[in-house]
């Protein structure tokens, strides 16, 4: 009893972190920085950690953040928080803020995180030969959560009780119910694993609508791009689109051309003839700004951010997607 009123004491006076209290580790490949930061410094179990990956890049280069929870298996997420922002300069800055919940005490790790980048400015190479992206590793983060009960706390000791009593019957033996629940446990669980690799694959595709609208509504709260980042402006919207596009329905995107993407898009039996109508005018509209340097006019670049709210909308979910296909290809 006196080390577990001791563990209480030592809880309620462990001092809160502060936001100046933080590990950082900065890793830095051409164009493009890259940050990462624990808060507190010296967390103690309990504690919730700030974990910010923060990427700076030149202007003319597209960053490609880590998926959210890469290599964070370890640590439980609590929350997540995109956010994505051009500065005076024109430079971009990236950032992925998680709120974790470590599980034990004792020394813990952030593993190296990837970030990808391409570098479209003028005279540059976009990717290394045979690659579609540039790759920065950052570096491991190290630091330890310490247990909230002293080192030197006394434990008390008693001595070990005496051979107990055989229990007396009470009622009929249980192993019959036992085994009858073993057996309806075994009927059960194919079903059981369905509804829960059902359940998963819900969830995914919810969460890769939820990161998209996060990444499309940053990009949308910042003013309207100028005619000098126009192209910008279009690398960031139909990024944020590919993505969702492979989080969502598994198709390979990031790393094909445009004109190879939509000949995959076509064999796809989850999107709609509409839709994938949709996404070919959206995508060959963004390319026309990003690689013809054309300049749409207002009208045309609201047309463009309504096309890629649309798609999300109408993507959402399973039901969506059945209510917006022609009947023979439901009953297909």
């Amino acid at each position: 009893m006196r080390g577990r009123a001791l563990l209480v004491v030592a809880m309620l006076l462990a001092p809160p972190a502060t936001a100046d209290d933080a590990i950082e580790r900065s890793t830095e490949v051409g164009p493009v920085r890259a940050t990462l930061r624990v808060t507190p410094a010296e967390p103690v179990i309990g504690d919730r950690l700030t974990l910010e990956i923060e990427v700076r890049a030149e202007p003319g280069v597209e960053v490609l953040m880590p998926e959210f929870g890469e290599a964070l298996d370890r640590f439980a997420i609590v929350d997540f928080v995109p956010s994505e922002t051009i500065d005076d300069d024109g430079k971009t800055i990236a950032r992925q803020r998680y709120t974790l919940q470590p599980s034990r005490s004792g020394p813990q790790r952030i593993p190296p995180i990837l970030v990808e980048f391409v570098d479209r400015r003028p005279g540059q190479t976009p990717a290394p030969e045979g690659e579609d992206a540039y790759e920065l590793l950052t570096e491991r983060l190290d630091f330890d959560v310490t247990s909230v009960l002293p080192e030197d706390a006394p434990l008390e000791l008693r001595p070990a009780r005496g051979e107990l009593p055989p229990l007396e019957p009470s009622g009929p033996r249980a192993w019959p119910f036992v085994v009858a629940g073993l057996a309806l446990i075994a009927a059960l669980s194919p079903v059981l694993i369905r509804s829960w690799l059902a359940y998963r694959a819900r969830a995914r595709r919810g969460s890769a609508f939820d990161l998209a609208y996060a990444e499309l509504k940053t990009l949308l709260d910042t003013p309207r791009p100028g005619l000098e980042e126009m192209d910008a402006f279009f690398v960031k919207l139909s990024g944020i689109v590919r993505r969702y596009l492979e989080r969502r329905f598994g198709l390979r995107s990031l790393e094909l051309t445009t004109e190879e993407f939509l000949e995959a898009m076509t064999g796809s039996p989850d999107l709609s003839r509409a839709h994938q109508a949709l996404m070919q005018s959206f995508l060959r509209r963004a390319d026309l700004v990003k690689f013809a340097h054309h300049l749409p006019e207002p009208a045309a670049v609201e047309d463009s951010i309504g096309a890629a709210r649309r798609f999300l909308d109408e993507t959402r979910d399973d039901l969506r997607l059945v209510a917006s296909r022609p009947p023979e290809a439901v009953h297909a």
